[in-house]
């Protein structure tokens, strides 16, 4: 059953995706939809990643709001710096050791990482282990360390309920 009927909820998305840019409930949208949702996902099953079950939705919802305001006060920041006084940045490449070996979620902390003003992933080395990061004003490169791992890394540990093994 799972070889044919593949990520149901990825199923779910693109279908109502489609509904969406048909502007339309009719019954052949919604078959159609459904039915193109269905290849989709059949012929890209192979190229999808697993994503862990969310193990702690209430947390996960308070994770998506700290991003948010983090994305905020980030802009903010770098627009201080950027438009700010003469002062020197000190731009630095930073290497974070890795406690996430889920590649979804490798490519979640990566996203917000990114998303994050200031900052930047730059790469992953090859076991999956070490992040780098680029900083746009890194004083204290243990202290960005230790930010990544404690408002990013280990929530997202918790809301999965991951560890390495």
């Amino acid at each position: 059953m799972r070889r044919w009927l593949p990520h149901k909820g990825m199923i779910l998305c693109l279908t109502l995706i489609w509904l969406l840019l048909a502007n339309s409930l009719s019954l052949g949208n919604i078959v159609l939809g459904a039915l193109l949702g269905w290849l989709i996902v059949l012929l890209s099953q192979h190229f999808l990643l697993d994503l862990p079950p969310v193990r702690k939705p209430w947390l996960l919802c308070r994770f998506v709001l700290l991003v948010f305001y983090d994305i905020v006060v980030a802009n903010l920041q770098v627009a201080k710096l950027v438009l700010g006084p003469g002062k020197g940045l000190n731009p630095a490449f930073v290497e974070v050791p890795m406690a996430i070996e889920n590649d979804f979620l490798l490519a979640v902390l990566a996203s917000i990482v990114s998303l994050t003003p200031g900052t930047v992933s730059a790469g992953l080395s090859a076991d999956h282990k070490v992040l780098l990061l680029h900083g746009l004003d890194v004083r204290n490169e243990q202290a960005l360390i230790d930010e990544v791992k404690s408002r990013y890394e280990a929530p997202l540990l918790e809301i999965f309920q991951c560890s390495r093994t």
